[in-house]
């Protein structure tokens, strides 16, 4: 019984945790924050076909490292979908990049305990802290990320277009729906990560940092009118 109540109590724990993420990667998107993020890519890219493929991976990985894998491949591929119709980009060309986005969602999501729900849940069950699994982790993820921008290239090297015509896209300020929020979001995810490396110290569990997070954003930005909270909350996967 008292295993049982153990592993519910884990079960739980990574649950919460994993909700938490998926409704901060919600409420950063109706803000704008990964449609900004995508259209620099865009941007830094400079029209070069290869630099925008390497660069869709990479920002896959990043979301996937701080908003769990599930996150990244739900918030990540619809836009990355839509940027490459606005790029005016065949089938053929736009079929690599969302699923470079989708894979490498995976394939990285092994650097932070958030990154993966098993993540969560072994961190939990053999009481490893968000910092040593980080530093344990970190170097075989940059392996991973190699290989899989490696095979994903290789794969589909005759599909990515050498050049494209970046002034097709948006400016990446015309992704924000609110700079005030945007700026803030900015913060509270930096107070996010220092909960991350400092809350176990003071007996606070992963849990419940994500899950104050996630409250304090979705009240902020019930607040400003940006969205409906009751209606995001209700359509959230």
């Amino acid at each position: 019984m008292n295993s049982l109540c153990l592993f519910s109590r884990r079960i739980r724990h990574a649950t919460l945790t994993f909700v938490a993420l998926i409704v901060i990667s919600l409420v950063l998107d109706e803000l704008g924050f990964f449609e900004w993020s995508a259209l620099h890519m865009v941007r830094l890219s400079r029209g070069k076909g290869i630099r925008l493929f390497l660069f869709t991976i990479l920002l896959g990985a990043i979301v996937s490292c701080f908003f769990a894998n599930d996150g990244a491949a739900l918030i990540l591929t619809p836009i990355v979908l839509a940027q490459m119709r606005a790029l005016k980009l065949p089938s053929l060309t736009v079929l690599p990049f969302v699923m470079a986005s989708g894979f490498i969602a995976d394939s990285t999501s092994i650097p932070l305990i958030i990154s993966n729900l098993v993540n969560i849940v072994s961190a939990d069950f053999f009481h490893i802290s968000f910092s040593d699994y980080a530093l344990t982790t970190m170097l075989p993820n940059v392996f991973s990320l190699i290989a899989s921008i490696t095979v994903l290239y290789l794969y589909y090297r005759r599909h990515i277009p050498a050049v494209y015509d970046g002034s097709l896209a948006h400016t990446p300020r015309e992704a924000i729906k609110s700079i005030p929020m945007f700026k803030l979001s900015w913060y509270i995810l930096g107070a996010l990560l220092l909960g991350y490396l400092f809350g176990e110290t003071l007996g606070i569990p992963v849990s419940l940092i994500a899950c104050f997070t996630a409250l304090v954003l979705v009240w902020t930005t019930h607040r400003s009118k940006i969205m409906n909270a009751n209606k995001m909350l209700k359509e959230a996967p």
